[in-house]
């Protein structure tokens, strides 16, 4: 509000600020009362919080910039209107002119901070009463308001006209601007443009407020309704003179602390201000203002997002984990099973194995248990998990990091690359003395390392979009769009130099089984040998026919049309179809499609694919 009474005076001096804060208000209460009985309450889901708490954040720092000058009583103007940095610049050069109104401001921050410590501390230490500890706490705003508006009035009380410090003045008792409030075209079009802001302010913090009561409590709130509730308070309250208002967390933390339960509790809060307005103006001469100032810079410090919450909002820095195997066995009761299950599972015989192999990340985190070893899946072929969705804010973060993790766990391809070391680039440190000498020497290896074979990328999380060949694997891509992005680009099959067809030594791929006429579209009656134009679509898995001896499967790489034969395995596993299983087709399906060897349903075919080819 503060804000928005500063741009427009700038501009419409003529426009008196309560007339202003007013017909503000009761433009935003028209806007989410509208919203709310049109119950479009889940519009709040679609306003980001990292950006709200950086509103809150950078608001509460210009309020606190800006009480500072009060605070210290400082003689120079400094305008508190301009640009945080330059308020705190201000206030940083007129330090000489603090006056004794410092003694009473600084003293009144440190009891505020103080009297908080304190009650966390007994909180801490004693459960069994923290309850009293949280009323304490809730009162030291009152209490320290209090205690220095009693020193004040015994240190100002004879000569008011010349008081030691400043102080806060007449208020005025009761509603003196209780009337209809005065709103035309005019001053509509004054704060127009920063109505956006003022009602998702408005929105935000009063459905935060509400949903995190909600939490503690065990209930949901409709958002809508609280639309409807806080939209029609912005419209009253002008009436009486108010400004734009919503929730307020101190206030609703009281009043849950008390026990309250019902709206009623509104009509005893009422009463209190009441009485306050009309009786208590009187006393409210002599609070001093650095002491109010330190109240307020106390209140907005809480809305400040800690910097443990801040790091969460960095989604651009993801885990990032490199993945090795660990060789596991079932174990009932206590004993390793080393035979297969009885009874019928999938039909094949060998189906069950006596261990298998899970992958883990090769640092332990969460709860895998640090003493089991990772082992690493084959030399020169890495594991990468992409944790977050791979977008551009993050993806030098998930770059560098697998750069860096193969550059030490892997040797160069040609380590003569350059003539001369003058050659070499600065930031390379290049082979070791030791390393120097077992190069020179001709019947030992060029480094222990091995070099880089293969990357297998497991992009479960993902929903967006050198001299040797490096194979790509990609791992967990249900995204068929991102997918289609990796393939349209070259992803997907081997790179070939020389513009000839891609090909490959030993393609591994899955297949299962499918009932009769059960493949949905086109390929459902579709044999190999058909003049379908199995091109179009390079996602389509293609249906393995079964012939007399063996099984093929057909294969598409660019606009190649080629056959593959099948390895003994699926041959037995065909045989093993035919053989008769009631009720279940005779055919078998590839799961992922074949035409994108690096593209893998899971990590085992994904390493299991780069070992073979390296």
């Amino acid at each position: 509000m503060g804000s928005i009474i500063i741009k427009v005076q700038a501009v419409h001096p003529e426009i008196p600020p309560p007339v202003l804060a007013s017909a503000l208000a009761i433009i935003c209460g028209a806007i989410v009362l509208f919203l709310g009985l049109l119950r479009l309450g889940f519009i709040v889901d679609f306003i980001p919080l990292p950006a709200i708490s950086a509103f809150m954040t950078g608001s509460a720092i210009n309020v606190c910039a800006g009480q500072v000058k009060t605070v210290l009583g400082e003689k120079a103007h400094i305008s508190t209107r301009g640009a945080t940095y330059k308020i705190i610049i201000d206030t940083l050069k007129h330090l000489p002119s603090a006056r004794m109104d410092a003694a009473m401001g600084l003293t009144a921050l440190a009891m505020l901070y103080g009297i908080r410590s304190a009650c966390n501390y007994g909180t801490r230490k004693k459960p069994h009463k923290a309850k009293l500890f949280f009323f304490l706490s809730t009162l030291r705003t009152v209490f320290v308001v209090l205690f220095y508006t009693m020193i004040s009035a015994a240190v100002n009380l004879h000569r008011r006209n010349h008081p030691a410090f400043k102080l806060l003045g007449n208020v005025p008792p009761g509603f003196k601007a209780a009337g209809v409030p005065k709103i035309d075209v005019p001053i509509i079009k004054a704060f127009l443009a920063e109505l956006p802001a003022a009602v998702v302010v408005l929105l935000i913090e009063h459905i935060a407020i509400s949903k995190s009561f909600g939490r503690v409590n065990n209930y949901t709130i409709d958002p809508s309704q609280e639309f409807i509730a806080i939209g029609i308070s912005n419209l009253l309250g002008p009436f009486l003179g108010a400004y734009p208002a919503t929730g307020s967390f101190s206030r609703t933390a009281i009043k849950a602390k008390c026990g309250v339960r019902t709206p009623l509790a509104g009509v005893i809060t009422a009463v209190v201000v009441l009485l306050a307005i009309y009786a208590l103006p009187a006393l409210f001469f002599f609070i001093p203002k650095s002491s109010l100032s330190a109240v307020i810079i106390h209140a907005v410090g809480d809305l400040v997002t800690p910097p443990r919450i801040t790091y969460q909002f960095c989604t651009p820095l993801p885990a990032r984990q490199f993945l090795g195997y660990v060789q596991v066995h079932s174990v009932v009761g206590d004993h390793i099973l080393n035979a297969p299950q009885e009874g019928p599972t999938t039909g094949f015989e060998d189906d069950i194995e006596i261990s298998r192999r899970i992958h883990l990340p090769t640092e332990p985190e969460g709860g895998t248990n640090p003493r089991v070893k990772i082992h690493q899946p084959a030399p020169g072929i890495f594991i990468y998990r992409v944790s977050e969705g791979f977008n551009y804010p993050n993806a030098n973060h998930y770059t560098d990091h697998l750069v860096s993790h193969i550059f030490k766990e892997t040797r160069r391809t040609n380590p003569q690359a350059w003539e001369t070391t003058g050659d070499r680039p600065w930031n390379d440190p290049g082979p070791t003395r030791a390393e120097r000498k077992i190069l020179m020497a001709e019947e030992a290896p060029t480094s222990p390392l091995p070099t880089l074979r293969a990357i297998i990328l497991d992009f479960a999380s993902i929903n967006n979009a050198s001299p040797d060949t490096v194979q790509w694997h990609f791992v967990h891509v249900h995204n068929r769009w991102t997918k289609r992005a990796l393939a349209a680009v070259g992803f997907g099959f081997p790179a070939v130099a020389d513009g000839s067809a891609p090909r490959w030594q030993r393609s591994i791929f899955n297949v299962a089984e499918i009932l009769d006429g059960s493949l949905p579209g086109p390929m459902s009656h579709s044999h190999v040998g058909e003049s379908e134009d199995w091109s179009k679509d390079v996602e389509d898995g293609l249906k393995v026919q079964e012939s007399s001896a063996s099984s093929s499967v057909m294969g598409v790489s660019g606009d190649e049309i080629q056959v593959v034969q099948t390895s003994e395995r699926d041959a037995k596993v065909n045989a093993h179809r035919r053989r008769g299983r009631s009720g279940v087709g005779t055919g078998m399906a590839v799961v992922d499609g074949i035409n994108r060897p690096f593209f893998h349903v899971d990590l085992t075919s994904a390493l299991k694919s780069a070992m073979a080819d390296s």
